[in-house]
């Protein structure tokens, strides 16, 4: 669960696969699987907000293959160009959502998906606030972006368990880079 994957660290084998994909019980706009334990912890999550703040997200993106990423990175590189792909899009092997531990949110309203603005959402604020209550982390930062390598991206978040996500929280660690002591930064 606690594995660094960035541009510095890639999955070995590059394929990897994770062995326990689930189709969690919320909605799932791609209908893309998650681990079976980040399955658990996201419909705590979604129920939470639902109770506690009256609020209704969706599942846009879990995990996603290998090839699925190298098609997702290709289609970025001939849309943007390279450079501007490798701070949006991870490469083949490099991607957190291959771990199938990551997960990227959006409001039900379908407002400022995967978009900045995401993150001046009531949405998005209660999530920065209170997915570490559920094992999250807020995985790329808008003041980090040297560290993990990527642009803000306030609906993104990654699956670390409730043991770590608490100690990040209590310690103001917002980075897994900075907490394992990893590398990191902008390029591969």
């Amino acid at each position: 669960m606690w594995v660094v994957v960035n541009k510095s660290r890639a999955l070995d084998p590059s394929t990897y696969e994770p062995p326990d994909l689930v189709y969690p019980p919320v909605a799932n706009v791609n209908d893309q699987p998650v681990r079976r334990e980040v399955s658990e912890a996201l419909t705590a999550l979604f129920a939470a907000a639902r109770s506690e703040a009256g609020l209704e997200f969706r599942l846009q993106s879990g995990y996603r293959s290998y090839q699925m990423q190298v098609n997702d990175y290709a289609g970025d590189v001939a849309a943007h160009g390279r450079a501007y792909a490798d701070m949006d899009t991870a490469r083949p092997g490099f991607s957190e959502h291959q771990t199938g531990l990551a997960v990227d949110i959006s409001a039900a309203s379908g407002r400022c998906t995967l978009n900045a603005c995401f993150g001046q959402m009531p949405e998005g604020q209660w999530l920065a606030a209170n997915a570490w209550r559920f094992g999250f982390l807020l995985r790329y930062p808008e003041d980090k972006v040297a560290v993990t390598g990527y642009t803000y991206e306030p609906w993104h978040f990654r699956y670390v368990g409730v043991p770590l996500a608490t100690e990040l929280h209590n310690t103001g660690t917002t980075t897994l880079e900075e907490f394992f002591g990893v590398p990191g930064g902008e390029s591969y």
